[in-house]
């Protein structure tokens, strides 16, 4: 059975099958997809990280299918009811669905309305009902059932008991719901119209973000995964009503055909009746449910594809590498909390200013910003973009024209960093733990800072949930959310590589192999023992074994260290063969730091004369070329501003230059240095049709645009990336 899971999974993804079964072999050994992805290239035929994650979800859903089927077969078995058919349908159950259809009839149920009705042995006149043979009037042989201890009265109740019956048994018939349910969902629509909330609002003349659900009705089979999470909220907070209305003349017919054909005249009127009753109070209601958990499931898997991939492309944003930062974390009433801090990250000082309201003690704070650019040579101030954001940036676009005014030979930038999620990290235990002598805000400015500085560094510290790049992140399944997001965060941080002289335990958490626990000794150790100088004193940590070595020993860094090749991405397992490519190429382990190493990556002849398999051959060249070499450096900078626009200085026409900071399905929102930042729909993004936004940008990327439309009333900026 194993073998027959890794052949589907391999016919669906295009992979060979030796390919599937060398990445199962792995993962079941207790490797993780990021060391399996770097290091076991030649296992896999280089299968990446991506491909990997989609093998294990995959591979998990169908084992966790078979222990299913196993689990009913036995069920089924010992009710004495498993035949030679019934046993080969659900052994070729592909999907849980199917597989619960089946089960559906014997499956322990609660008291039914068809379990009554059997327990007061009306299980004859069901059969007498469904029978071609039965002639003669249903109620005369209904009347053979009255029973004042079973309290049926008269024959009427006894046929309404055995339509119950009926009504069940075609509930649990799996062709019958495998029919009906893809019917609704091909030929259904998804109808929305005012719920209890709603019609109180409208009502009131008061204005809904739902306005457009209001009267709206689309084709199940292609309503897009946005709008399916935007009804589910709006349904939830009761504004909307939401229904599933299936195509009900064509499953009647359907129904008819299935369930009447057979049926004398005589019994048919009173058939007919238990159908229309088992079809609308048993199965419709099931569907819609079914249905609309497909699409919502559908949805969830689209929204967290994009929050992934946004989230990533945000984690993989280049470090601002030797700059002192300012961190400004606006705010009015309680002021906004100002920390500045040096290129390691090293808080230097922290202060308080008033320049927004109700204080407006703008000159005051540009009397403690002055004092600190000059004490600290601050190159950029980082602003957050919540809450006085706006007026902030005004206040510092000011400040900073009137700073180098004066100061002819110093430049000042500021740049607007998404603040999601930093008074979580403020108020955390970790945060507590890593700055005892600040407050909140201070903690919170100094992580505005930071994420300029080092994004991969700082926002591994924030649950991957409360960065917020996505769309509904709050109405999705949260386990599944968290699972997807907990590796993106693992693949960009062991596709960066961590100094294990310098990690918090929080990055340190993310690296192949170590576990929370682990990164807390590796910390604990170091600072006992002073750095490492050997990524084998590794294996000298309290509970890191040579298997968790093996996973994170190619992830850690140590420069400076007594191995040259312990700076590399190289993992240790590859020292010799890395040696004896440097030998054979005139080279030796001086020239890796010195960077004098050129020219191995196209020696393939090498790899064959020593024997090692091109994808690690390829792997080590590259990095004794470019050795620790940081893949985010290929990613565009962030934009430093020195001046503010306001929305009524922006005219249609005009072109910018703005950075993306978030995609949805529908479009991407693109900061233009304005404080409310402009959509650029789906549609205005390029000449040729695409999908999905993520096909031409992603979060990050630097794009021109020009301004369609502003709506300054709604506080909504229209753009175009066709120019």
């Amino acid at each position: 059975m194993a073998y027959d899971i890794l052949k589907k999974i391999a016919e669906e993804t295009g992979i060979k099958l030796w390919q599937a079964e060398a990445a199962a072999e792995l993962i079941d050994s207790g490797c993780t997809i990021p060391f399996i992805a770097r290091y076991r290239k030649e296992a896999t035929g280089a299968m990446d990280d991506e491909v990997l994650r989609s093998f294990y979800e995959r591979l998990r859903y169908l084992r966790n299918l078979e222990d299913r089927k196993q689990t009913v077969l036995a069920s089924i078995d010992e009710q004495g009811k498993l035949t030679d058919e019934l046993r080969a349908k659900i052994e070729d159950a592909e999907t849980a669905t199917v597989l619960e259809d089946l089960y559906r009839p014997y499956k322990p149920k609660r008291k039914t309305r068809a379990g009554i009705a059997r327990e007061k042995g009306l299980q004859g006149l069901a059969d007498y009902l469904m029978s071609g043979k039965s002639a003669g009037d249903p109620l005369a042989e209904a009347g053979k059932y009255i029973s004042e201890e079973k309290e049926i009265p008269d024959a009427m109740t006894a046929v309404r008991l055995a339509q119950d019956i009926i009504a069940g048994d075609m509930s649990d018939d799996a062709d019958i719901r495998d029919w009906i349910r893809k019917k609704t969902f091909s030929r259904g629509y998804i109808t929305c119209s005012l719920g209890q909330e709603g019609k109180k609002l409208a009502e009131a003349g008061e204005r809904s973000v739902y306005e457009n659900y209001y009267e709206y009705s689309e084709p199940a089979s292609r309503i897009p995964g946005h709008r399916v999470l935007a009804i589910n909220r709006g349904e939830k907070e009761k504004v909307l009503s939401v229904s599933v209305d299936a195509p009900e003349e064509e499953i009647d017919r359907y129904l008819e055909r299935r369930m009447l054909r057979k049926v004398s005249d005589a019994c048919r009127p009173y058939v007919e009746d238990a159908v229309q009753d088992g079809y609308r109070r048993l199965i419709a209601p099931s569907i819609a449910t079914e249905v609309r958990g497909t699409l919502t499931e559908s949805a969830e898997e689209g929204a967290i594809r994009v929050f992934g991939s946004n989230l990533e492309q945000l984690l993989m944003q280049p470090p601002l590498r030797g700059k002192t930062v300012l961190g400004w974390d606006p705010a009015f009433r309680t002021g906004c909390k100002l920390a500045v801090c040096d290129p390691t990250g090293k808080i230097l000082e922290t202060a308080v200013i008033y320049p927004t309201a109700p204080q407006n003690r703008v000159r005051e704070a540009e009397e403690v910003l002055e004092k600190l650019c000059d004490r600290y040579d601050v190159d950029v101030i980082s602003v957050g973009n919540g809450t006085a954001s706006r007026e902030s940036e005004k206040i510092i676009a000011d400040f900073i024209r009137g700073y180098e005014k004066s100061r002819r030979d110093r430049k000042l930038h500021y740049a607007i960093v998404n603040e999601a999620g930093a008074s979580v990290y403020s108020a955390s235990k970790l945060a507590t733990e890593e700055h005892p002598d600040l407050n909140v805000g201070e903690r919170s400015s100094a992580s505005i800072a930071r994420r300029l500085q080092d994004p991969l560094s700082e926002l591994v510290k924030i649950d991957p949930k409360a960065i917020g790049v996505g769309q509904y992140q709050h109405d999705m399944n949260q386990k599944r959310l968290g699972e997807a997001l907990t590796a993106v965060v693992e693949k960009c941080v062991n596709s960066v590589g961590v100094d294990v002289n310098t990690a918090s335990p929080s990055l340190l958490g993310y690296v192949s192999g170590i576990s929370r626990q682990l990164a807390s000794n590796i910390v604990a150790y170091r600072n006992e023992n002073g750095r490492f100088t050997d990524r084998r004193q590794l294996l000298k940590v309290p509970k890191l074994g040579p298997k968790a070595f093996e996973q994170c020993a190619g992830f850690l860094r140590i420069t400076g260290g007594s191995e040259p090749l312990d700076a590399t991405s190289v993992h240790p397992e590859s020292y010799e063969a890395a040696r004896a490519i440097l030998k054979e190429c005139g080279f030796d382990a001086a020239d890796i730091a010195a960077g004098r190493i050129k020219g191995i990556a196209g020696r393939k002849d090498i790899a064959d004369k020593l024997g090692i398999g091109k994808y690690t051959f390829a792997d080590i060249a590259a990095e004794l070329e470019k050795p620790g070499r940081d893949p985010r450096e290929d990613v565009q900078a962030p934009v430093l501003r020195s001046d503010v626009l306001d929305m009524s200085d922006l005219t249609e026409g005009m072109e910018l230059k703005g950075t993306v900071r978030n995609i949805v399905d529908f479009g991407a929102f693109v900061d233009i240095g304005v404080h409310q930042d402009g959509l650029v729909h789906i549609s205005q993004m390029s000449d040729r049709f695409i999908k999905h936004p993520l096909d031409v940008v992603k979060v990050g990327d630097i794009v021109n645009v020009k301004v369609l439309s502003v709506d300054e009333k709604r506080g909504k900026i229209s753009l175009t990336m066709k120019l």
